[in-house]
């Protein structure tokens, strides 16, 4: 294990990645967060107060800077098992800069240098571009469907939806996290004789086969705009996922992957 000290900042496709401490710099990385959310002022994610007690007691709080402007941020404590574990709370970036990997690439090495095996996170599963982001590019693998893990949240992002999360394990000294230091990722492979037991037909869920050994879950191309323009839709699309992939992880199936930016690609064992 190396030794654990102030990580160095690190420097990930021009950005340059490090802890942050004093107040000046946490109180930017909340009003990113505000930005980001599209939060009211207060009620960010994650607030001023508590990013500087986490960093205080030795946990992860950092931001990823271009030329000096602050483009990105994330907070993280460690979790149980102890000595094993981080769970990564909250991760902010802003789209085009690729300071979302670049802040994970470091998370992942600062947590490997204080002998942790595992990182753990939580996303909205009906989001495409966050499922290839945390599965194709990361690595990451979901396993636990959480329903209504945050209770209700009327920022722009959650948009007053039920805040149905996955939960993430990244290994991280698996392939695919090491693939993924490398800037590379691991493509998932689906057999011929995979079924779809979700689809999207006319922006809405279609519920389909789940009795095959291999499974394709569709999600809908922007869940985002679909609550602004057609909530009724966005709901059904929330209760569906619930059904289907929840289900499914609750009986002991596996996600293995996010194909075509997409569809989850799950494995599950036949019945008898």
């Amino acid at each position: 294990m190396s030794a654990i000290g102030v990580h160095e900042p690190s420097t990930a496709h021009g950005l340059v990645v490090q802890e942050l401490h004093d107040l000046r710099g946490l109180e930017r990385a909340n009003a990113l967060f505000e930005e980001i959310w599209g939060s009211s002022p207060g009620a960010s994610p994650m607030g001023v107060e508590q990013m500087r007690a986490l960093s205080h007691a030795g946990n992860y709080v950092a931001g990823a800077f271009d030329d000096g402007r602050l483009v990105g941020a994330s907070v993280a404590f460690f979790a149980a098992p102890a000595g094993q574990a981080l769970h990564s709370h909250v991760t902010g970036a802003l789209p085009g800069r690729r300071a979302g990997l670049a802040l994970k690439l470091h998370q992942r090495q600062w947590a490997l240098d204080r002998g942790l095996r595992r990182i753990s996170w939580t996303y909205d599963p009906l989001v495409r571009r966050n499922a290839h982001f945390n599965l194709t590019k990361l690595g990451g693998r979901p396993v636990e469907y959480l329903t209504s893990f945050y209770g209700a949240m009327d920022d722009a992002i959650n948009g007053g939806d039920d805040t149905d999360r996955a939960l993430i394990a990244w290994e991280l000294n698996g392939a695919a996290a090491v693939a993924a230091s490398a800037s590379r990722s691991v493509p998932v492979t689906v057999p011929g004789d995979a079924a779809i037991a979700l689809s999207v037909r006319d922006g809405l869920p279609v519920i389909g086969r789940g009795d095959a050994a291999t499974l394709l879950i569709e999600v809908p191309p922007d869940i985002e705009g679909l609550r602004r323009t057609d909530p009724g839709a966005a709901k059904a699309w929330r209760l569906a996922l619930r059904e289907v992939l929840g289900g499914l992880l609750a009986d002991g199936a596996r996600v293995i992957g996010f194909h075509d930016r997409s569809s989850y690609v799950i494995t599950r064992a036949t019945t008898a």
